[in-house]
């Protein structure tokens, strides 16, 4: 096999010591850096930062806060454990174990009702799925922070009458 009359490739191009280096690429590299740094110390009221215990971002109307379950008149949950929230859960963080309700006409109650505010992504599917609007996302709680992975799953009587903390 013959490669004459071939092009050549871009191996064909012999490099100096000085090229294969690449010290002046990483030179022009560190001055691009470095120009940028001192725009930005001289030009902070440019910056697009937030003071943030002091100044919070504004989120818009269609953004999901936290989880909250909704409570019928006597104050136990609306829910009725048909699984449908934990079923269309694409993070699979909902967990629901059901009992028998002491009330004839309600079928069943969720015994345990556990969400696990790390694995959750917020999608409202669970909302979207529930058939008696137990479960809704509209808290308002955007700010979620604990100080263990172990207070982020939150639990059924944190969910019915927590309103003001995004976990425990």
């Amino acid at each position: 096999m013959s490669f004459e009359g071939l092009p050549k490739g871009s191996c064909a191009k012999k490099t100096s010591f000085r090229d294969s280096i690449y010290f002046w690429e990483i030179v022009r590299g560190l001055g691009v850096t470095i120009g940028h740094l001192v725009y930005n110390i001289f030009h902070t009221s440019e910056m697009p930062t937030l003071q943030y215990p002091e100044e919070k971002k504004i989120y818009s109307d269609r953004f999901r806060g936290r989880h909250r379950l909704m409570k019928r008149e006597d104050g136990s949950p609306r829910c009725v454990a048909c699984q449908m929230c934990a079923t269309v859960c694409p993070a699979d963080c909902i967990n629901i174990d059901a009992a028998e309700h002491p009330d004839s006409e309600i079928e069943k109650f969720p015994e345990t009702f556990v969400i696990d505010l790390l694995r959750c992504v917020y999608c409202g599917l669970c909302e979207e799925a529930c058939p008696c609007d137990a479960i809704r996302l509209d808290t308002g709680i955007y700010e979620i922070a604990a100080d263990s992975r172990d207070k982020f799953v939150v639990d059924k009587e944190f969910l019915l009458n927590d309103r003001e903390h995004g976990s425990y």
